[in-house]
């Protein structure tokens, strides 16, 4: 059995519990700490877990801590919603960074000079100092 196998089948078993009553009212009595915490896993699960199963429980995990707090439910997929664009807006800060620094790799190639970069990668030196 692959680790692929193994790891859907393990999400879908503990998104099962859910629907064991005693594990589903400790959860919603404990929703303030819990759902901040589990809810973009599960926003996650819920857009694009290849495994049907598992989509399926996530949505009722969902929709349990939907019924049981809508306000809190918001707030957390507010939370989510700017969390992923601050995410995207570092990859793409990233990206453009390496894109300089292959940019000033390339056009210092042929002339065989240090490139420089600081701890913030937020400037990038050539030295053409000579040792």
């Amino acid at each position: 059995m692959s680790p692929f196998s193994i790891n859907w089948q393990v999400a879908e078993r503990a998104l099962f519990l859910w629907n064991n009553d005693h594990i589903r009212n400790l959860i919603v009595q404990n929703r303030e700490v819990i759902l901040p915490l589990i809810f973009p896993l599960l926003e996650k699960n819920t857009r694009g877990h290849w495994n049907e199963a598992v989509q399926s429980l996530t949505l009722n995990v969902r929709k349990i801590f939907s019924d049981a707090d809508q306000a809190l439910f918001d707030e957390c997929l507010e939370k989510f919603k700017e969390d992923e664009i601050k995410d995207k807006e570092a990859q793409e800060r990233r990206e453009l960074t390496w894109k300089r620094l292959e940019d000033v790799a390339a056009s210092n190639f042929v002339s065989n000079e240090a490139v420089l970069v600081s701890r913030l990668a937020s400037a990038v030196v050539i030295d053409s100092s000579t040792n």
